[in-house]
Formats: structure tokens, C-alpha cells, sequence
């Protein structure tokens, strides 16, 4: 099977597995992160199918996936103030989540070192951008709602009494 329909057929089960962790999802600020990383995929799935038909592929002008969660995060920051208590469910929906980004990475990173025209270099390069940024997301996530105070510390760069190490 060749390399584009490996990636078609990965992108495929991502979107699969993204809808239903949105759906089982409780928390609104995690369905979306789930739908909107989901939403990613389905653009990468639309530019492999591209590929593989020998079309051209649209230059999309998308927000990168980190200021798109950034966006969602600040237009429900009323929302994040309220206490988090994630699910099993949803915890492992990170984890598998992570796996899957972090192979996609691998894959992503071999064949862009692999293409010999520059278009599919580029090509290739990008989606390995986007598919770390949705590794960083996920990880990220994984981290605040598994030890939130760590995660305050580190993220915020606040030190122990509240404060902040610059002020």
C-alpha cells in the first residue's frame, strides 16, 4: 500500500476516534478541543485525497490548530474556572489521542524526508506541523486536568505564593 493511502487511511480512523471522544466527551471546552482537532483531519484527509487523484491542492488560509484551541480557550475562559473533574473515559481519550498523534509524527516525518519534489517536501512538512501542534495540544490538556496545580505552576510560571517570577 502506498505511502498516501496509508495516510488516508490514518487520517480516516483520526476523524473516526475524534467524534466520538467529542461525543462522549462532558466538558464543552473538550468536545470542542476533540472537534476542532477532528476538523483538522478532515482537511488533511480532503488534501491527501487530493494527492492521490493527481489534483491540485487548495492553499487553505487556516488558523494553525494551537491558535485555534487558543481562541477556544479564552472565548470560555468563565468556563475553565469551574472545577474540572475529567472521566476515565476522557483521560484515556487523551492518551489514545497522544499515541495516534505521536505516529502520525513518525509517519508524517518520514515521508517528508522521503518526497523528492519540494511541493511534496512542503507538503508532508506541514502536515507533521499540525499533527505536532495536535500532540502539543493533547499533551497539554492531559497535564492541567491530571495535576492542575503543577500545571498552573509550570504553564503560568507562577511561584509558590501567587506570584509571578517576573513582577
Amino acid at each position: 500500500m502506498n505511502a498516501i493511502k496509508i495516510a488516508i487511511r490514518t487520517e480516516t480512523d483520526a476523524i473516526a476516534f475524534y467524534k466520538e471522544a467529542a461525543l462522549k466527551t462532558a466538558h464543552p471546552i473538550g468536545r470542542k478541543m476533540f472537534l476542532s482537532i477532528m476538523e483538522d483531519e478532515e482537511h488533511h484527509l480532503e488534501d491527501l485525497n487530493c494527492v492521490l487523484e493527481g489534483l491540485h491542492l487548495k492553499i487553505r488560509d487556516v488558523a494553525s490548530p494551537m491558535k485555534k484551541m487558543k481562541t477556544v480557550f479564552e472565548r470560555n475562559g468563565d468556563i475553565l474556572l469551574e472545577r474540572i473533574r475529567p472521566t476515565t473515559d476522557e483521560m484515556e481519550a487523551l492518551k489514545v489521542a497522544m499515541q495516534m498523534e505521536k505516529e502520525s509524527i513518525e509517519f508524517y516525518e518520514k515521508l517528508s524526508k522521503r518526497e523528492s519534489t519540494p511541493k511534496e517536501q512542503a507538503f508532508f512538512e506541514r502536515l507533521l506541523s499540525e499533527e505536532q501542534e495536535h500532540y502539543a495540544i493533547f499533551s497539554n490538556t492531559y497535564s492541567f486536568l491530571s495535576d492542575s496545580g503543577n500545571w498552573f505552576m509550570w504553564e503560568e510560571h507562577s511561584i509558590v505564593d501567587g506570584g509571578t517570577p517576573w513582577a
